[in-house]
């Protein structure tokens, strides 16, 4: 399991760059998370994103102008959500500011907490989205994902936002050797993009065949593996767990 650790560390960070430890892959694991619940908000939930907060802001402008099949509330209660999960994810930034462990580990605990609310609406309303079951799901994984966004923002690992993917992208194509860059942590900014693409497909896939329970489930269980794996690899205070400075 060690040697499996390392190699996946091998090709996530360059030789002199693991001082991040074990946290690109956990926070790969939160980018699948991001995929796979803006797949529930936007096919789900009435084309909102509780994620992709650039979306958002762009839906929002759209739904006030008119445009069909958008709706502004939809938009705002999203926004509103990311912005207090933000500011939770602030103070627990601030609270754990002298472990990166102790913070991943946490926050995804809440998170877990977050989406398993999600997961038991949805089961109770047996997959049908009423305005009730959606705007309870906005909030709540807005939350989650707002909160992980300022997290993972705090953790500071290169490359690895989990939500957001523009600054990747341009990375890859501005720092690469024809545009005359270095070419830095590509395997990681490119694994990034896939790990977003990956949660998105078997989202939508799942969704597509009336799975909502079971595509929050997945996330869920994403979540809470990565706060148990989190909480057994930081306990010893290994040197990754310090903070960048």
């Amino acid at each position: 399991m060690r040697r499996l650790l390392n190699d996946a560390l091998d090709t996530l960070a360059p030789r002199g760059e693991q001082r991040h430890g074990p946290l690109p892959p956990l926070m790969l694991t939160l980018t699948v998370v991001t995929g796979l619940v803006d797949a529930v908000s936007y096919l789900g939930l009435g084309h909102v994103f509780v994620a992709n907060m650039t979306g958002n802001v762009v839906f929002l402008g759209f739904a006030l102008a008119g445009a069909a099949n958008l709706s502004a509330l939809a938009s705002v209660v999203s926004l509103t959500s990311f912005l207090l999960g933000a500011l939770a994810g602030g103070r627990l930034g601030t609270r754990f500011a002298t472990h990166r462990g102790h913070l991943l580990k946490s926050t995804t605990a809440v998170q877990t907490v977050l989406v398993a609310v999600t997961v038991a609406v949805a089961a109770v309303a047996d997959g049908r989205v009423t305005t009730t079951v959606q705007y309870t799901l906005i909030v709540f994984l807005g939350l989650g994902m707002g909160l992980q966004n300022a997290v993972a923002r705090r953790l500071g690992v290169p490359d690895l936002t989990t939500t957001v993917l523009t600054l990747t992208l341009t990375g890859l194509a501005a720092d690469s050797t024809p545009a005359g860059g270095a070419a830095p942590r590509p395997g990681r900014r490119i694994l990034s993009v896939l790990a977003m693409f990956l949660g998105a497909l078997v989202g939508t896939g799942l969704l597509l065949h009336g799975h909502l329970v079971l595509t929050l489930g997945l996330a869920l269980l994403l979540l809470a593996l990565t706060s148990v794996v989190t909480h057994r690899l930081s306990a010893a205070g290994a040197a990754w767990t310090r903070p960048e400075s």
